[in-house]
Formats: structure tokens, C-alpha cells, sequence
């Protein structure tokens, strides 16, 4: 179709990059990005990028991937819980400053011929265009302004996080908890520069009001960042920062927003990025999914002849794939809100529970790339010396042959189901709505739970997790059924002490 004039209301990443390629497919419209920041000046500090990113990225445009691969720092992944620390060889993470990634883009746009217009705020009344890109971020005016249009549904976490910065480079990202007379607070950490590091640092709202901290986050001005939190934690975390402080950019306590709106366009005007869908830090950024955004919906405007039927393409390429990796991030949330609880288990074994936590990875697909680690860690879940464990294609029917709760293995005698003492629990919800919360609360008195549901693969994952929050709560022995084709989910769930024994239905 053919463009005269295109609006971009947001210069975030997302809207920079939209800009550039829908310049580039349509040279001879006018795209303007509207920001009512300075070019400049900007929140946040590193931002994450993956493989996956990476390749997508260099698909659609070479040019400015290669430029902001040039301004990247490549680093490891690893977890450290007091002295035990574990390391995964990965050659592929990159970050990069997010001021850098804001100035990379901005000058792409403008080579491409894209006008950057700062310094004031504009909505979707005041531009007259045929297209209206609004990637006005997770507030997104546009949003809430045509809320009855867009339908949207934002839910908020449990946790709280503060987003923060270090002034040196870490040897590799790390997550690391530490433990203070008033909880524990944990910190996801990863280098981006020579000399910066992100320091994003979560805990539950217990800890948090013990600390303080609802009191310091109140006393602390719009604008302004809380330095009572930021000294407090320079502290509690300073075997890692290394004596270095941790830096604050308008750093407050927040809780995390998922958001999901029914439709991503009306009239002439379509979401991207954080004013679309927001997904959990843990997983990823919303910068991956803002560029990733911008790349289908520039090719669905490209490939069809009026705006309806380009929104519809965009929408149906983007929306399933943006619900499948929400509803892994909303697992991995959860995870993460009961890390304290797992902090028991040997680091090998936590890092294998970490990655497999959201059924995006398998134990025998970690194994092939990290298979010390992965060595480490079965042979702590089975009790075993390190030459016992066998190679990675073997790993999963020996998981399951190891001895658990005083029987010969991890798969369960279906007579057990019926034996005195045990309770059958159906589960419908999901292990963080409300209603499971009340079920944890109320557990009856039982030597062995038995938790069945419906047999497609996120139900499955939902029954495994309940299990690891019965089995921590209870100390009961707890059985889950898990459908024969979900095999490498039960196991595992089971090496990372999420469940007991496994009962494979058909």
C-alpha cells in the first residue's frame, strides 16, 4: 500500500527501529517520531540481547544490528549462592547500554530519512498521518485514552523490583541472592559496558516492608531515585558489587505489569511494544519485543493493500507468539517470587531448576550445552557419584530409576493413589492465582498429595509447579500425573525437587 505519512508517537527502541525499517519500505512518505524526552537523556541501564534477537534483528536489518553488535559487551551467564558458584559457557548473550542503543538508533532513523522530533509530549489528536505507530511505552496514552477500543488488562506481581546500576563490569551476568535480618533480597546482574553493570534486584513485599522500604518509597520524590534502598542494598550485596555503589536512574520500588489488550489497532492507529504487551524482565526484554514487533508489523504493511487488512496479518503473526512467551514469563515470575524457598538445593541443581523453569528448555537439552553443570546437579538430586550420572540421551530414564520417598524410583504405583493417607487434588488454576493460594493456606493433613488436571502441556507445567509449593509447604510426599508425551517435563520437575514421583497417563 502506499504510505504519505507516517507518525511514530514514542522514541524508545521500539519506535526508532519501527521508524527506520517503514521508512526504508516506504521512502517516499514522511515518518516523524515524536518524544517528549530529550535525545539524550533516558531510563534504565543495559539492555539484554539474545541469539534469537540477535539473528531476527540481522534478517531484517543488517546494518543497525551490526552497528549495535559493535556497541555491545558479550558475557557469560552464572548463579552464586553464598560460596558455591556455577558458570554457563554462552558466547552468545550480548548487552548494551541502553542511552547507546537509544543514540545507535536514533542515528539510523535518521539516515533512512526519519524526522526525530523532542521535547514534547504529542497524542494521537494532535498528528495528522495515515499511519500512527503508538509506542508510547507501558503508560502508553494512547492506551489508556482509547481504552474501550483496545480492551486492555494489565495484572500486577507479587514482588517487588528495583532497577539499578553498578559503575564496573561484573565477570559475567550472575543472579545471587543475600540473605538480611529482614528477608532475602535477589539480584539479576549482567555487565553491558567496560565499566556499567545493571542491577536489577527483587524481593517479596514481606521483606520489603520489614526494611522499609514502603516508607522510603514513599518519601522519595517524582523524579528522584530511593537512596535508602540503594545503601541498604550497596551493603547487603557488597561481595559482589566489590566495594563499588550501586547507582540509581529515578530508581524506585515497583511491582511488575503485565499487559494484554484484546486488540492492538483501531482506525489508523496501532500498539507496539510495552503499550501492546508486557513480559516479565526474567525472560527477556520488552526492547526484544518492541523491534520484534516492529519487523512483522513493517512486513504486514508491505505485503497487503489497506491498513485493516495489514493490522489483521500483524496481529495474527504477533499476537500468538507474544501470549506464548507471556505465559512462559508468568511462570518464570512466579519462580522467581519463591527463589528463597529453593535456596537449599546445590547450586548445579538450582541452575538445572532455573532452566528448565518454564518448559523452555529440557534437562537433556541443557545437558548437551552445559553438561558439567548438568552432571553437578543430577548427581546431587540422585545422591551420586559424578561417573555415575550418564551422557545426556540416557539422562532422563535414569533420572527417573533414581530412588525417591522410600521406593525404588520416581514413578509412581498407581495403588498409591488410593492408599490411606493420600489426597487427590484437582488442578484448575493457576499456581499464583488466588485460588491456589487458598488451597496452599488450607491443606488438609496427608502423608502423600496427588495432583491430577487436564492433560494439555501448560496444565501439566501449572500441576508441576503447584507441587513444588505443596511439597515446600507441607513436606508431603507429592505425586503429579503427568500426560506420556509431556515425559521430559516429569522429569524435569522431579531433578529439580519440584515434585516426588511422577504417574505418566496416556
Amino acid at each position: 500500500m502506499r504510505l504519505a505519512s507516517i507518525a511514530v508517537l514514542g522514541g524508545g527502541p521500539g519506535g526508532l527501529y519501527a521508524a527506520r525499517l517503514l521508512k526504508i519500505s516506504n521512502p517516499d512518505a514522511r515518518v516523524t517520531v515524536y518524544e517528549q524526552g530529550d535525545p539524550d537523556k533516558t531510563f534504565g541501564f543495559g539492555v539484554g540481547l539474545a541469539s534469537r534477537t540477535q539473528r531476527n534483528l540481522r534478517l531484517a536489518d543488517e546494518d543497525s544490528l551490526e552497528a549495535i553488535v559493535a556497541e555491545s559487551h558479550p558475557h557469560e551467564m552464572s548463579m552464586k549462592v553464598g560460596d558455591s558458584h556455577v558458570r554457563l559457557a554462552h558466547g552468545e548473550l550480548l548487552a548494551i547500554g541502553r542511552a547507546t542503543l537509544l543514540s545507535v538508533l536514533q542515528r539510523f532513523a535518521k539516515d533512512a530519512g526519519v524526522e526525530l522530533k523532542f521535547g514534547k509530549r504529542v497524542t494521537f489528536e494532535d498528528v495528522n498521518a495515515d499511519l500512527i505507530v503508538a509506542a508510547d511505552g507501558i503508560n502508553s496514552a494512547t492506551r489508556t485514552e482509547m481504552a474501550h477500543e483496545f480492551g486492555p488488562h494489565v495484572t500486577q506481581g507479587e514482588g517487588l523490583y528495583l532497577w539499578c546500576g553498578t559503575d564496573f563490569a561484573l565477570e559475567s551476568a550472575v543472579f545471587t541472592p543475600a540473605t538480611t535480618e529482614h528477608g532475602t533480597f535477589v539480584a539479576h546482574a549482567y555487565p553491558y559496558t567496560d565499566d556499567g553493570s545493571t542491577f536489577l534486584i527483587e524481593t517479596d513485599e514481606q521483606t520489603w516492608r520489614r526494611a522499609g522500604f514502603d516508607v522510603s518509597t514513599k518519601e522519595t520524590p517524582f523524579g528522584e531515585s530511593d537512596q535508602t534502598s540503594l545503601d541498604y542494598l550497596r551493603e547487603a550485596f557488597a561481595d559482589p558489587l566489590q566495594g563499588h555503589r550501586l547507582i540509581g536512574n529515578r530508581t524506585k520500588w515497583t511491582q511488575f505489569r503485565t499487559v494484554r489488550c484484546d486488540s492492538w489497532h483501531t482506525r489508523n492507529i496501532v500498539l507496539l511494544g510495552d503499550a501492546a504487551h508486557t513480559a516479565h524482565y526474567s525472560i527477556g526484554s520488552g526492547t526484544k519485543l518492541a523491534m520484534e514487533d516492529a519487523i512483522v508489523l513493517d512486513r504486514a504493511l508491505a505485503e497487503n493493500d489497506d491498513l485493516d487488512s495489514a493490522f489483521a496479518a500483524y496481529e495474527e503473526a504477533r499476537m500468538p507468539a507474544v501470549a506464548h512467551l507471556q505465559a512462559i514469563a508468568e511462570r518464570s515470575m512466579a519462580w522467581w517470587d519463591m527463589f528463597p524457598e529453593r535456596m537449599n538445593l546445590p547450586v548445579e541443581q538450582l541452575m538445572i531448576a532455573y532452566m528448565t523453569r518454564a518448559g523452555k528448555v529440557s534437562l537433556e537439552r541443557f545437558a548437551e550445552s552445559a553438561g558439567e553443570v548438568v552432571k553437578a546437579g543430577a548427581a546431587a538430586y540422585a545422591g551420586c557419584a559424578l561417573d555415575e550420572v550418564p551422557p545426556p540421551a540416557n539422562l532422563n530414564e535414569w533420572a527417573l530409576g533414581r530412588p525417591s520417598a522410600g521406593r525404588s524410583g520416581r514413578i509412581a504405583d498407581t495403588s498409591l493413589r488410593d492408599a490411606d493417607g493420600t489426597t487427590t487434588l484437582e488442578i484448575t488454576d493457576r499456581p499464583w492465582s488466588a485460588d491456589v493460594s487458598r488451597l496452599l493456606a488450607d491443606l488438609p493433613a496427608s502423608s502423600t498429595f496427588w495432583l491430577t488436571g487436564a492433560d494439555d502441556r501448560e496444565s501439566t507445567l501449572d500441576r508441576l509447579d503447584v507441587a513444588e509449593r505443596i511439597r515446600i509447604r507441607s513436606g508431603a510426599v507429592v505425586v503429579v500425573d503427568v500426560p506420556e508425551q509431556f515425559r521430559s517435563d516429569g522429569v524435569a520437575g522431579a531433578v529439580s525437587e519440584r515434585v516426588d514421583l511422577i504417574s505418566f497417563t496416556s
